[in-house]
């Protein structure tokens, strides 16, 4: 195939194959712009493809649409007074087109007329329809391009539409190109039709569920104005529920339902269709890992509790460190989208000498968000309050007991490709504690940071930089298990054992007041399921930053990307320990 030079030729490159009837095809853009040739290359190779092993009338129609067709293809792109020729030669393959073209002037827009029909002309939207005016994007002296004129009468209609004017429809659009001349005229009638005001409230699907639920989210006085941002809201509000597989807000078109009003107005009925979530779901998991063995989780789930609109959730989990068992009620989420739980949950541990019994009972209240527009970011918040009383006994020193009461506030931003396999973005997880000692009133904070940014290297490979810091400020030595810090094992410093760093006390190691830990990994995919990780790991658990001695950690693994979630296997050095250990991890849900 021939290609013409660089900037000035546009070659279409058909795989030639057994027919010698497909055609070659040369293009010479004439300097168009890339759209257009985007345009022009589709329509061409969907015709060249007809021409393989056709007879010479049929390859003669598919000239002219050839040539037809990148003529249109340019109209689309406004370019309305260009000249196109094909010429046809032959080679030892067969046939090639060549294309020339000469565009002309881009076609502008001169005149807009938007015109306005229906319960809109009244003067209490007079502003309204001026603020759509003045938002219409194809203004006077911009290029008029297919695309853009298609765009810009849908935002029109949806800017009517989307509120008071639900049947709002477009009555009339025309542009009329003066081709001589490089400009189109556009005209765009709009009739809103009646006003809509929201009518009744009918219900579809429940069974189980509570209407009660349905009115916490849809909340307005039938005659309220129509507004399709809300029906939205509401919508999304009854799916963000546990309670429903599927649900639809939209208003009852049905002519039965629909109410005509004196003043001309109409009101429709709003309409909630619901399918019902199962009312009970039992879950397990079985996973093993080198921080903590063997472990196995049950989990229990019912929706609707004697008739209410709340769930509940009850489990335990065993591994070799810890047994946890816990029930909590949830609520169903706000307007706002808040969360809120309560629970009691009972925690043994038995972690580096230092082996503690928790029974606790708190509330919690979880936010998330996406970021305005189509960003990908999204925020989680939570807030935490939670009475509890530990039993702690440390190994070779002394036993205590505690009862506290714990506020806990933490701010996450998630900004990455993929949630659980991310590959290139950044999580940033701030928190903040503050609790009491309730037997002597004894006061203790605590702040943590962590950081992890990733970057895509490569069509695969990527690197990644994590980076955590904490800091407890306190007036008593008796602190509830996991406020302080403990460090060591697979998701921390890897080449020492699980939460072996801290501070020694008796037999055992214990939460230290401050931790500051960092890594680097690089990791090398051979295929879209199997790579290698190399990677460096530093930090400590002291009684102070100043204090620190830095444990290193550095080694070389396996990552292997499974059905049932990501699977890690490394060997890592501990500088601290001289040590080589094996860390790894694995899940199943089932």
């Amino acid at each position: 195939m021939r290609v013409g030079v660089v900037g000035l030729f546009l070659a279409v490159s058909l795989v030639q194959q057994a027919f010698a009837a497909k055609p070659e095809v040369v293009v010479d853009p004439g300097g168009v712009s890339p759209a257009a040739l985007q345009s022009i290359n589709g329509a061409i190779e969907a015709i060249t493809r007809l021409a393989e092993d056709q007879d010479g009338g049929e390859v003669s129609r598919l000239r002219r649409r050839a040539h037809d067709a990148t003529v249109s293809a340019l109209e689309t792109q406004g370019y309305f007074s260009s000249k196109v020729t094909l010429e046809v030669s032959e080679d030892a393959v067969g046939e090639i087109w060549e294309i020339t073209i000469e565009p002309g002037a881009v076609t502008l827009v001169d005149n807009v007329d938007l015109e306005f029909k229906g319960q809109i002309e009244r003067p209490e939207f007079a502003s309204r329809v001026q603020a759509i005016k003045s938002q219409w994007p194809l203004q006077k002296g911009m290029p008029f391009i297919n695309e853009s004129w298609s765009k810009a009468k849908t935002a029109v209609l949806d800017d009517v539409s989307r509120k008071d004017f639900f049947f709002a429809r477009l009555a009339g659009t025309q542009a009329t190109v003066e081709a001589d001349q490089d400009k189109a005229d556009l005209s765009v009638k709009v009739e809103s039709g009646p006003r809509v005001r929201f009518g009744e409230l009918t219900m579809v699907g429940l069974k189980r569920v509570p209407p009660s639920l349905i009115d916490r989210y849809i909340q307005y006085t039938p005659g309220d104005s129509y507004d399709q941002d809300k029906l939205d809201d509401w919508q999304q509000a009854l799916q963000s529920t546990s309670f429903f597989r599927g649900a639809f807000v939209t208003l009852d078109q049905d002519e039965a339902a629909a109410k005509t009003l004196p003043n001309g107005e109409m009101e429709l009925p709003v309409r909630v269709q619901v399918s019902e979530a199962p009312a009970r779901r039992f879950t397990g998991s079985l996973g093993v890992d080198s921080d903590n063995g063997l472990g196995v989780e049950g989990l229990y789930r019912q929706n609707v509790v004697f008739g209410q609109p709340v769930w509940i959730e009850t489990g335990v989990g065993i591994d070799k460190n810890r047994q946890r068992a816990f029930f909590d009620v949830n609520l169903p989420p706000t307007l706002s989208g808040y969360k809120d739980s309560v629970g009691v949950l009972y925690n043994h541990s038995d972690i580096e000498g230092v082996d503690n019994r928790r029974a606790g009972l708190g509330w919690k209240r979880k936010q998330e968000r996406q970021a305005a527009g189509d960003s990908r970011v999204e925020y989680e918040t939570q807030w935490g309050l939670v009475a509890a009383h530990d039993k702690t006994e440390i190994s070779g020193a002394e036993t205590f007991e505690v009862p506290t009461l714990v506020a806990t506030w933490q701010w996450l931003r998630r900004d990455v490709d993929k949630k659980y396999d991310p590959r290139e973005g950044n999580l940033i997880d701030f928190g903040l504690g503050a609790g009491v000692t309730l037997d002597k009133g004894e006061p203790f904070y605590r702040s943590s940071l962590r950081m992890q940014q990733w970057w895509p290297v490569g069509r695969r490979d990527v690197l990644t930089l994590r980076g955590e810091v904490g800091k407890v400020w306190s007036q008593t030595d008796r602190l509830p298990q996991d406020f302080g810090y403990r460090t060591g094992g697979a998701r921390s410093i890897r080449g020492y054992r699980y939460q072996s760093i801290g501070i020694a006390r008796g037999d055992a190691i214990v939460d230290a007041p401050t931790l500051a830990v960092a890594s680097i990994e690089y990791t090398h995919y051979f295929t879209e399921q199997l790579g290698m990780n190399y990677f460096v790991d530093v930090g400590d658990a002291a009684e102070s930053f100043g204090q620190m001695d830095l444990a290193v950690g550095y080694g070389v693994g396996l990552a292997v990307r499974t059905p049932a979630g990501p699977f890690f296997v490394d060997v890592a050095y501990g500088q601290r320990d001289r040590r080589l250990r094996l860390h790894f991890s694995l899940g199943i849900a089932f």
